[in-house]
């Protein structure tokens, strides 16, 4: 059966963009406070995932926000407040290593719609559209599974993976230059949230 990616992308789009507007403002120089265990629990359960431990930990005993983007219960339901990138309806599904889309990638890239080969503009138009929201599609598959926690400014941003293999380790998306999202990196070990807590996501990158 053909998949209809327009169709498919607008329904991946729904579960973009926690309302940002639903987010009270901060009182003037307050810091927002720790999450009970009820509130964690609960949060947890809405969204559908379990957070990894350094998180839950971070949640519980020291802030809900602070240097990361706030996780916070509105009339909208819980969510990460000034985070319009995560994907609410791809936290359950496992985040993928990179290595495990670059072939389909490169034949995505390779099928993209050229003019001189339809018979018409319409026929053209109509298979660019679908190769386009396909491709749609795979970048907003490449962060199943991840929170993102910290905007870096320039499109750039930080991951939390919450879901698979990589669960609890902290990524880069560069998507913004180098169309990569790479492994945080600490001594040769991939960085964990406590151990990004206060440092600089640009100097932890694998080189």
């Amino acid at each position: 059966m053909t998949t209809d990616w327009i169709a498919e992308a607008q329904r991946l789009a729904r579960g973009r963009g926690f309302d940002q507007l639903s987010c009270p403002p901060e009182g003037q120089g307050s810091s927002p406070a720790p999450l009970s265990e009820a509130e964690i629990r609960e949060a947890e359960a809405e969204l559908g995932i379990t957070f990894p431990d350094q998180y839950r930990e971070y949640l519980l005993r020291q802030s809900a926000g602070g240097t990361v983007n706030r996780l916070r219960r509105t009339a909208a339901g819980w969510g990460w407040c000034g985070d319009t990138t995560t994907n609410y309806a791809l936290l359950t599904s496992a985040f993928p290593d990179p290595d495990s889309y670059r072939a389909y990638e490169e034949e995505l890239d390779a099928r993209e719609p050229l003019k001189e080969n339809f018979p018409d503009h319409d026929t053209y138009q109509e298979a660019w559209k679908q190769w386009d929201a396909e491709y749609e599609v795979f970048q907003e598959r490449r962060t199943s599974g991840a929170v993102f926690i910290q905007e870096n400014g320039c499109g750039f941003s930080t991951l939390l993976i919450v879901t698979g293999p990589h669960r609890g380790t902290m990524w880069f998306d560069g998507r913004a230059t180098c169309d990569r999202i790479l492994p945080l990196n600490l001594g040769g070990q991939p960085v964990s949230f406590g151990d990004w807590l206060g440092r600089s996501s640009m100097d932890l990158l694998s080189r």
